[in-house]
Formats: C-alpha cells, structure tokens, sequence
C-alpha cells in the first residue's frame, strides 16, 4: 500500500501549529548526550522567546556535566492531538544579569525552592533553535519550520 502524501503547510501555518504545540506541553523532553549514551528526561521551561527555549537546571544535576560536554541538545514537544515539534539546537549558560532577573521575578516555582537568584546551584540554559520540525501525527512526517 502507497503512503499517503501529506498535504502542504504554508510557512505561516506551520508557525502557529509549532508554536500551538509549544505553548500545550508544559514538560518537553530534552535529550542530551553523557558520552556516547543518549539520555532523555522532562524539563520545564522557565521561559520561551519564540523558539529559543529558557531552562533552569541545577549544578548538581547530571545534564550539567553533559550539556558542558557536548552543548548540542534537542528538545522534543508534544500535544494532546500527537502533534510533535522538535527544536535541535545548542544549549548556552545565560549570564546576563538582566535576563536572568526577568526570569526569576516571573518564576514564583525558582524563587521557592533556591531562595535567591544568587543560588551558587542555579543555572539557566538558553537553547537556541538551529531547526525545528512539525509532524501532525497522523502524517508520520516531519515538516521543517522557518525560523526567520
């Protein structure tokens, strides 16, 4: 039997359904890389500009030694309807001090569990999008996303 093909997406909708499905799964997946072992794990963003993914983390955490080894990481979303959004890019530490002010004053969670934005233990990660994919999950096929 054939393979159906997808119907287009114009580049405009393939925007919103992206972002449709960012903004429904409050706990991605991020892959990162502990050698040549993959490991996978839930995350919640603390803020997202767009496509550029913002996520706290904690010194201690093993995805800190990864991510300092290998800063490549691919965050993978999903809606109730299977839709899928994957964004493959490169984790960086955020030191801007004003970014990261803004961050904390909108984070009620952050400021709860590490008591000041000074935390020796805290970290943020920006993410910033080399791709990004949309599947509608009844096409089995990737779309890419424009990012400009």
């Amino acid at each position: 039997m054939a393979k159906p093909v997808p119907k287009p997406i114009a580049p405009a909708e393939l925007l919103d359904l992206a972002r449709g499905v960012l903004k429904a799964d409050r706990f991605p997946v991020l892959a990162t890389m502990d050698g040549d072992q993959p490991r996978v794990r839930p995350v919640s963003p603390v803020r997202t500009d767009g496509f550029t993914v913002f996520v706290a983390n904690l010194r201690c955490y093993g995805k800190t030694a990864e991510i300092a080894a290998n800063p490549k990481v691919e965050l993978c979303y999903m809606d109730d309807g299977h839709n899928q959004v994957r964004l493959t890019g490169v984790a960086e530490v955020v030191t801007e001090r004003p970014l990261l002010q803004e961050i904390w004053d909108a984070n009620p969670l952050m400021r709860q569990f590490l008591g000041s934005l000074d935390n020796p233990q805290l970290l943020v990660y920006r993410i910033r999008p080399g791709r990004v994919r949309y599947m509608q999950e009844w096409a089995l096929e990737y779309h890419e996303v424009p990012l400009s």
